[in-house]
């Protein structure tokens, strides 16, 4: 019969090699991340921009297998658990996409489109946000 120490590895193997126990420990890092905040500034609403804006780096990251990272950000963010649909994505974004793009993140070929463009020298002017919310940790 087996010691319970030896359960106990065994329940951890089985776990890590499931990828679930990466998964735990970031929820539970999300937690206590949270628990802590609670008592600061409260973070922005999730606003249509914000949304969109996790939604890249989510994509980003679990292309990366950053899923620990990715899992971090869906807690803390109050981002969905359920990603947005890439199309729909794409759509928010006016994005056209080929074939190829479509094997990577939307992110790397929105950076790969500023790298790349002659237009107005390679520079982007940039407007703020059409939220009413300032950025985290900057004064309104």
């Amino acid at each position: 019969m087996a010691t319970i120490s030896e359960l106990k590895d065994a329940v951890r193997q089985t776990l890590e090699s499931r990828g679930v126990m990466g998964q735990l420990k970031a929820r539970i890092r999300a937690e206590v991340f949270s628990a802590l905040d609670e008592q600061q500034e409260a973070r922005p609403s999730l606003s249509h921009e914000n949304l969109l804006i996790n939604e890249l780096i989510r994509e980003y990251l679990e292309f990366n297998k950053y899923r620990h990272t990715a899992s971090v950000l869906t807690a803390e963010s109050g981002q969905p658990e359920t990603p947005l649909d890439r199309q729909f994505l794409a759509t928010e974004l006016r994005v056209s996409e080929d074939a190829s793009s479509k094997s990577v993140p939307l992110l790397y070929g929105l950076v790969s489109h500023f790298l790349n463009s002659s237009d107005n020298r390679g520079k982007v002017l940039l407007r703020g946000a059409a939220v009413s919310v300032s950025a985290p940790g900057h004064g309104s």
